[in-house]
């Protein structure tokens, strides 16, 4: 399952791929809080990354975990505009999966690893469409149960 996200204007956009880990324990979904919200745990690749390698990367930086990738659930884009970057064309897939065991401390400074109530959760990510994929896995899961 794919979605778009806003509309896409006649300028030229930065693309940015990124993977992503929704990662479930005991009814409780791991996420990465910040100053500015809840985050899933994963980021853009780097020149040649593989989706799964992303993910490894990002859940030791964020989180300070090693991680196990499973089944890619869906995947968005989103056509918007950004601070810095201007008009920006994020491209992201996720993947339910496993964070393992602690392997390192974060890197991240202010990223903190957080386990919530899929409830407590449910529209509060800061991205729209990460919002939307977390719906997504939570009925992958349901499914899958």
């Amino acid at each position: 399952m794919h979605k778009i996200f806003g509309t896409k204007e006649n300028v030229e956009y930065t693309d940015r791929e990124g993977a992503y880990l929704i990662p479930f324990r005991d009814n409780l979904v791991g996420v990465i809080q910040t100053s500015q919200g809840y985050f899933l745990l994963g980021g853009g690749l780097e020149n040649g990354e593989s989706h799964s390698a992303c993910i490894e990367r990002e859940c030791r930086e964020e989180a300070g975990y090693s991680s196990l990738v499973k089944e890619k659930v869906c995947s968005a884009e989103a056509f918007t505009t950004h601070p810095t970057i201007r008009y920006f064309h994020p491209i992201q897939t996720y993947y339910c999966g496993e964070l393992l065991e602690k392997v390192a401390e974060p890197i991240e400074e202010d990223h903190t690893l957080c386990w919530v109530e899929y409830d407590k959760l449910k529209g509060k990510l800061f991205v729209e469409m990460q919002n939307w994929a977390l719906e997504q896995v939570v009925m992958f899961v349901l499914d899958s149960d």
